[in-house]
């Protein structure tokens, strides 16, 4: 009788680690809140105005997590749409995460082939790190590890 119903328990206890999983995910949002406040930084910036951005969107050049790279080609981002973003997104104050590797920041854009994304990057010296991409409209497969 125990063997008739164990596949039962364990579909029963896999639904309930998915739902805990898609509800404890980081960055998680209300589906209703769609109000976000996002600043615009300029994609050019004058000396007298760089120690009022977050960041220098055109210091040094960009290094790209192991990460980044894996979710970039599941998610098919490549590195211009990459530039786009940092060159013209916006960012999402309400994503910025600080650790004790630093603060990160998220700019969200549409790229030119209409992928809705977030991209987040983290100063580091003269250089921008790329630690992540995210594809806002669809969720991808990727078995990134």
């Amino acid at each position: 009788m125990l063997k008739k119903y164990l596949s039962f328990v364990f579909l029963i206890a896999a639904a309930g680690l998915l739902f805990y999983v898609k509800n404890h995910q980081r960055g998680k949002t209300s589906p209703t809140t769609h109000t976000e406040p996002h600043v615009t930084i300029p994609s050019t910036i004058t000396a007298n105005n760089n120690n009022d951005l977050p960041f220098n969107r055109h210091s040094g050049h960009l290094i790209y997590t192991k990460h980044a790279k894996c979710r970039m080609e599941c998610r098919h981002i490549d590195e211009t749409e990459v530039q786009e973003i940092l060159d013209n997104g916006t960012l999402n104050n309400n994503k910025i995460e600080e650790s004790d590797k630093g603060k990160s920041y998220p700019l969200e854009g549409v790229t030119h082939d209409k992928q809705h994304v977030r991209i987040v990057f983290a100063p580091k010296q003269e250089n921008l790190v790329v630690v992540t991409v995210i594809d806002l409209d669809k969720d991808w497969y990727c078995d990134c590890k």
